[in-house]
């Protein structure tokens, strides 16, 4: 197990791995409408177990249940936010180094890294 950035682990390939195509489709999934709707479905059970008076077994069901999604979400906005951090941090070194080459007059991998850096947030 390392605890490297989730970009840096993909050794060199610029496509995005499991983990990463299955975070991209839960975080689609989690904005979606249907997913709101199961939310409000969720903590609407919650309330009618706990105003129904049901055994206590019941109303924990229901308090983890909650919890187990809140703890889910937490995690897959973790790494949505760090994917699209290095994305981003990616796009700005490679317009700085274009820029000074430009500047600079020479030639060198900044152009080809640019084009590489457009769209990376798709494959990472």
């Amino acid at each position: 197990m390392t605890f490297q950035h989730p970009a840096e682990r993909s050794d060199g390939k610029d496509h995005a791995g499991r983990f990463e195509r299955l975070a991209e489709l839960a975080s689609n999934f989690t904005s979606s409408a249907v997913f709101s709707v199961l939310c409000v479905i969720l903590v609407a059970g919650f309330l009618a177990v706990h105003a129904a008076g049901l055994p206590i077994e019941w109303q924990h069901l229901a308090g983890d249940s909650i919890g187990a999604v809140s703890l889910l979400l937490l995690a897959l906005l973790k790494n949505t936010e760090r994917r699209a951090e290095h994305a981003i941090q990616r796009k700005l070194d490679a317009i700085a180094a274009a820029l000074l080459e430009q500047q600079e007059g020479r030639e060198g991998d900044a152009h080809e890294d640019l084009e590489k850096a457009i769209r990376m947030e798709e494959r990472l």
